[in-house]
């Protein structure tokens, strides 16, 4: 048999490396100055692009895409071009995955701060950054299935599988929750072609599977490569890889609807994503199952190597998080859970202990390997995993507290039929001890990761590097196309990459297709309320600084059917309420009360104070100052634009409404200007601040804290509790 020498592309994999523990310590140290901000809130007071709002997505942009991302495409690229016995299919598309990877990285470090995002969680990245992730996905996809033409390894290899699916699903997900119109091809705003329920079932469509096939089917992948490579053991079984490949990947895809429980959104769909929940433990516990006894018989391995000390807990940490999953999808516990800070320790279970660890665990054994030494220091290794677990434990457990005393709190009632604690505030002041335990486990976690960085530096000094590392290999043998005698259905499927990507497309979309067309499609799932009607100019104008600043990541606009909810908040919120939000805001986390019916609750005055100092209208708020609003003049120059998009995406407006925005945005300014005067301390520091501004000074009715008032006074006022029961009992 014919022996063929080629050479394995290293430089590809470091550069990878580098950027995850480059991204890893940016990402993670953000995320470590958020949590601080929750115990000093106003610790980068008026400074804008140093908000809460504007951090909170870069930093899950960060881990997510920047440190985890980069992780993935170097186990790819390491594992792929060793199980296929094959060079990655072009260097070119390789150099154009990582700087374009890069160029999109560092484009979201810069307009996230700025206030550029669409607010959609985990997409919160503006239109131009969709097309060029959709270009650099396709970049990568097309390596990946070239490589696996041209491979020399007849069968693939259960992680492959894996690489696949997380392409294929990935690749869908993310162009459909994108589809948007920009207000214009020079600006960087835009508005999400679904709107309200639509937009809420559709984002997490996507949220829920960009954690199943971002973070969790390529993380898989790596453990089915990386775990038996590294503790010398064969998988454990075969055949439960490809009843958990397949069934996971066919059941994920119907479960993100858990993430809407008891909203507005249509009972079936959401009973269809509990009962795909519940179902989804089974194949990720038997992907645990797997990955755990693959090390069967080599545990006095584990107790000294830190490679596998961290795959264990990573595996570990999989297994807890799959099974709170489903857990929390089930209503009488999603109706405690959801929109408290359990769900946080939920999510950085899995962010932390799954994709963290395994990828420290990945880059402990890949470095020494790319640079042909051993590890600088085990002790420092062992070190940081000892940290790191103890970060983990330091922050899950207190936010698991936080959580349980949120649910507990909000739902307390007197025996007199009222709310034992009535102001939000008393539940915020009884927490902060759990964020100070909190910032102390993510200072921990970082610290680790810091003693990381300095391992591999020293490790990768010590070595050589090999770029292109020399390997052999048959030539592939052609055989039939049809499956031989005694070969297994997959066993043939899996020399058939081609087949593999179409049935696994096909998996995935069956799920999509069913929850997301009848939604979309059919109207009558979605029923009207006559007295809803679209924002006025100043409103929309409003509603997108809102959207800027990032206040969805604080507070919900998302009124549940619940007595403690209606009783605190108002009316529980109707579906035909939001059919005109582009996109829809509902939020996933009180960190401040929900603002669906906060309309006309607080006089303009309030509004306008409470944005200047939080903590002079609300005693212990831990909401940031938001002085630049008062500062800021409101761009109105592209409102008719914006009016116009909207009226493509099926909003109401008439021609009449477009040609006369700006007087309209100015009659309601200057009435909410006239309202801010009722207070005379107010009307006071205004004509000093008049008198100080010279030329520059913009009239009150022209900045964009009228245009916030606007809108938060508009939240929840369209309709009556009659009026809804008549229009619902019309449709």
């Amino acid at each position: 048999m014919e022996m063929q020498q080629f050479y394995y592309d290293n430089k590809i994999v470091k550069k990878f490396l580098y950027a995850t523990i480059l991204w890893g310590v940016v990402g993670m140290l953000v995320g470590l100055i958020l949590a601080f901000m929750f115990l000093f809130p106003n610790m980068t007071d008026g400074i804008s692009w140093l908000s809460f709002g504007r951090l909170r997505p870069l930093h899950t942009n960060a881990v997510i895409f920047a440190f985890v991302g980069n992780a993935i495409f170097a186990g790819v690229y390491y594992s792929t071009q060793r199980l296929l016995k094959a060079r990655m299919f072009s260097d070119l598309l390789s150099n154009i995955n990582f700087w374009g990877w890069q160029l999109i990285i560092v484009g979201a470090a810069i307009t996230l701060p700025l206030g550029y995002s669409t607010s959609k969680e985990y997409a919160e990245l503006e239109w131009p950054f969709d097309i060029a992730i959709a270009l650099i996905w396709v970049a990568f996809g097309a390596n990946l299935i070239g490589t696996m033409l041209k491979r020399r390894q007849r069968h693939l290899y259960v992680a492959i599988w894996f690489y696949i699916a997380t392409f294929v699903t990935v690749a869908v997900l993310h162009i459909f929750n994108s589809l948007e119109l920009p207000v214009s091809l020079t600006g960087m705003k835009s508005y999400s072609v679904y709107a309200g329920v639509q937009d809420a079932l559709v984002q997490w469509w996507y949220g829920h599977n960009a954690v199943a096939f971002f973070l969790t089917t390529p993380f898989l992948g790596l453990m089915y490569y990386f775990v038996p490579k590294a503790a010398n053991r064969p998988v454990y079984s075969y055949r439960l890889s490809i009843v958990h490949f397949w069934s996971l990947i066919f059941i994920y895809i119907w479960a993100g609807p858990h993430h809407l429980l008891y909203t507005a959104l249509p009972e079936w769909a959401q009973n269809l994503g509990v009962a795909f929940s519940v179902m989804l433990l089974m194949p990720s516990w038997g992907g645990m199952i797997n990955g755990l006894l693959t090390l069967r018989g080599a545990w006095d391995k584990v107790r000294v190597d830190p490679v596998l000390k961290f795959m264990v807990v990573a595996i570990t940490g999989y297994g807890m998080a799959t099974f709170e999953g489903p857990m929390l999808s089930l209503k009488n516990v999603n109706a405690i859970a959801h929109f408290t800070d359990w769900i946080i320790a939920h999510v950085h279970v899995g962010a932390l202990a799954w994709n963290g660890f395994l990828t420290f665990g990945m880059i402990y054994y890949l470095v020494p390997k790319l640079f042909k030494t051993k590890l600088y220091s085990l002790p420092l290794a062992n070190l940081h995993f000892w940290i790191g677990t103890l970060g983990i434990i330091m922050y899950a457990l207190p936010m698991y507290v936080a959580g349980f005393t949120q649910a507990s709190m909000w739902k307390q009632f007197n025996p007199d039929g009222t709310l034992v604690y009535g102001n939000f505030l008393e539940t915020v002041s009884e927490i902060i001890p759990m964020y100070w335990m909190r910032a102390i486990g993510g200072t921990l976690y970082l610290t680790g990761m810091l003693i990381l960085v300095f391992n591999v530096i020293a490790t990768i000094r010590k070595g050589s590097a090999v770029e292109d590392e020399l390997a052999e290999a048959a030539a592939l043998q052609r055989v039939s196309k049809k499956r031989v005698s005694g070969e297994g259905w997959h066993t043939w499927l899996e020399r058939k990459p081609i087949k593999l990507t179409i049935g696994a497309t096909i998996a995935i979309l069956i799920g999509g297709i069913v929850q997301i067309v009848p939604t979309i499609m059919v109207k009558s799932n979605i029923p009207t309320i006559s007295s809803v009607k679209p924002y006025s100019p100043l409103e929309l104008e409003g509603r997108d600084i809102y959207i800027r600043e990032g206040c969805v990541g604080c507070h919900s606009q998302m009124v549940r059917p619940f007595r403690s909810e209606v009783e605190r908040y108002g009316e529980y919120s109707k579906a035909g309420e939001f059919v005109y939000d582009h996109p829809f805001l509902w939020g996933s986390k009180r960190t401040g009360p929900d603002l669906h019916r906060v309309g006309g609750k607080y006089s303009d005055n309030w509004h306008f104070n409470h944005m200047y100092d939080p903590q002079s209208t609300s005693s212990g708020s831990i909401m940031p100052a938001y002085k630049w609003l008062i500062d800021n003049a409101l761009d109105k120059s592209q409102i008719e634009e914006k009016m116009k998009v909207m009226v493509t995406l099926g909003v109401p407006y008439t021609d009449e409404d477009i040609a006369n925005a700006q007087t309209q945005m100015l009659e309601q300014g200057t009435q909410i200007e006239k309202n801010l005067y009722n207070d005379p301390d107010f009307a006071k520091a205004y004509e000093a601040s008049k008198k100080n501004g010279g030329t520059d000074f913009v009239e009150m009715r022209n900045r964009e804290i009228v245009a916030v008032i606007a809108y938060l006074q508009r939240l929840g006022t369209d309709i009556k509790v009659d009026t809804v029961e008549e229009t619902t009992a019309q449709n």
